[in-house]
């Protein structure tokens, strides 16, 4: 074990959508044997060796989920998570692993069983699954203007609950295989959305949703479960004549036919998505300041949506006048 003796956990800036603290993933080391010290804004893990034990998450965390997998697969031990994230990435992190000779059972339930062994296979090739919140976006900024769309590579279990709340909102959704076709009404219907872990209503769909809510046709309720500071973007809406109330963990949404023009700053890059939904609909220009953001969680988006009729162009500070 002496290639993961000790590591050093350099952490860099995120999203600022609410507390993420990584006391879950220190406590699970220390669980299994690592001694955890931080030293002036250094986190250092030291072992032995990984040793047998279960471990019962007191939050379903996905990054902490992955993380104990991570440092068990070589342990030489025998490993039990229970209040495992099931999020289909961690169904995919185990797929990965087991090419690579990794003996793990139970992924996308949650409890999750890791036999460590002294070696994997490097030598492997893997597709990695398909993003299901830039498919989910996509879908929703289609809805969002009115248009239809066939969208391919998505598996649509993956994306069930974004799905049955774009059905209810009005939109025609039909799937065949690994495509899903939508097709928008002429307006939006209001609903309301709660965010939970999977396999409930993803917290980063939900500023995508919360866009969309500003121009449907009633009052929309948005409640988020998971992190407290995840309606940051919903000032930025309420520059573009958004009508939104927030109460705690809450947005009262009253929708408008209209959207206007203005510029604005993404927040994080679920928020920043959500105002690229609100300029596609908003009368007028709308420029999105801080699109670091954005780039960072959507891959070309702004090529895709120009191939759906979006007018879309993205300026870096030597283009700007």
């Amino acid at each position: 074990m002496e290639h993961i003796k000790k590591q050093y956990f350099h952490i860099q800036d995120g999203c600022e959508i609410g507390a993420r603290p990584i006391d879950l993933h220190l406590k699970a080391f220390e669980k299994m044997g690592i001694t955890v010290k931080e030293d002036y804004g250094n986190i250092i893990c030291e072992t032995d060796g990984i040793k047998e034990t279960e471990i019962h998450l007191d939050f379903p965390s996905v990054g902490a989920t992955e993380n104990i997998i991570l440092a068990s697969v070589l342990g030489d031990k025998t490993t039990i998570i229970r209040n495992a994230a099931m999020e289909p990435e961690i169904e995919d992190l185990e797929k990965f692993l087991k090419r690579m000779g990794a003996k793990i059972e139970g992924a996308g339930t949650n409890v999750i069983k890791i036999k460590g062994l002294k070696n994997l296979k490097q030598d492997v090739s893997y597709n990695i699954m398909p993003d299901r919140i830039e498919a989910g976006t996509i879908l929703c900024m289609v809805a969002a203007t009115g248009g239809k769309v066939k969208l391919e590579k998505v598996n649509s279990e993956h994306i069930k609950q974004i799905l049955y709340k774009l059905e209810e909102m009005g939109c025609i959704i039909n799937i065949d295989k690994d495509k899903v076709f939508l097709e928008a009404p002429k307006r939006l219907k209001a609903i309301d959305i709660r965010t939970m872990p999977y396999p409930g209503f993803p917290t980063d769909m939900q500023p995508i949703f919360g866009a969309m809510f500003c121009i449907s046709c009633g009052t929309s309720i948005i409640i988020e479960n998971i992190f407290e500071s995840r309606f940051k973007y919903i000032q930025e809406l309420q520059r573009m004549g958004a009508k939104v109330k927030i109460e705690d963990k809450t947005a009262i949404i009253k929708g408008s036919k209209k959207l206007y023009s203005a510029k604005v700053k993404a927040t994080d890059l679920r928020g920043g998505a959500s105002l690229v939904l609100a300029g596609l609909v908003a009368k007028g220009e709308t420029e999105v300041e801080d699109i670091g953001f954005i780039l960072r969680g959507y891959e070309k988006l702004d090529e895709k949506l120009n191939s759906l009729g979006a007018n879309i162009k993205i300026l870096l500070n030597n283009d700007k006048k």
